[in-house]
């Protein structure tokens, strides 16, 4: 694997896509222990505002909350550290490991950045691995917009639009997937079974812990410590 190479691509695009990257066992055990903590009806933890001004049918885990560290086996391979700090540099440090999930039939993720993007030095940066297949059939394919980390602040308009630029990635069990907080990304509707990945969410050196306390979306600006819209955006 030439890390210098794939530092490369992913300051060019904006993302990065790695099939086969994670061990097909240490998936399957992750993905056990995720459907026995959220079982078959898990309940939506944020508010109904953000709910529907964000198009967003995520619930989000924290293992380590729980007292949980065998998601730290991931984030700790050297492969994926070596290659973090040939995209951050020096310094880099880890936010926090966020398991995502989605049920049967959920809207996913409309287009939104991660973090406001006025200052380019200050982001995070999504490691996102995957315990499940994820293709047009079971829905909930990630798309990005490749170049968007470069472009400022994510343009107003439909959360769920198509654009002839758009990438859309369909990641196998054991595939990373990096993403620029700034990049503009969305997740497809869910339309069998559920969706479930990992984030094991970073950021360089000098950017404050909670960077992504605040998220852009195409309609507002969502801060989670408040649970509240803090700007409506408007054509």
């Amino acid at each position: 694997m030439d890390i210098n190479a794939l530092a490369k691509t992913f300051w060019l695009q904006g993302y990065l896509a790695i099939d086969h990257f994670f061990d097909d066992e240490l998936m399957d055990s992750y993905q056990a222990q995720i459907l026995r903590h959220f079982g078959d009806e898990p309940d939506f933890i944020h508010n109904s505002d953000f709910l529907e001004k964000s198009n967003t049918d995520v619930i989000p885990w924290f293992p380590k909350l729980d007292g949980i560290n065998d998601f730290d086996t991931a984030e700790q391979d050297p492969r994926l550290i070596a290659l973090t700090e040939a995209i951050l540099g020096a310094g880099w440090s880890s936010l926090y490991s966020m398991v995502m999930f989605s049920k049967k039939g959920s809207n996913g993720q409309a287009w939104h950045q991660d973090c406001p993007p006025e200052d380019k030095a200050k982001f995070n940066l999504n490691r996102l691995a995957y315990t499940m297949d994820i293709d047009d059939r079971s829905g909930g394919r990630l798309l990005v917009m490749p170049g968007t980390h470069r472009g400022g602040v994510i343009s107003v308009g439909d959360m769920n639009e198509d654009f002839a630029e758009q990438v859309v990635l369909s990641p196998k069990k054991g595939t990373l997937i990096l993403i620029h907080g700034h990049a503009w990304h969305r997740v497809q509707r869910v339309m069998s079974h559920i969706r479930v990945s990992t984030n094991y969410r970073c950021c360089p050196a000098n950017t404050p812990e909670d960077i992504t306390d605040t998220c852009v979306y195409r309609n507002m600006r969502y801060q989670f410590s408040s649970n509240s819209i803090i700007e409506e955006r408007f054509l």
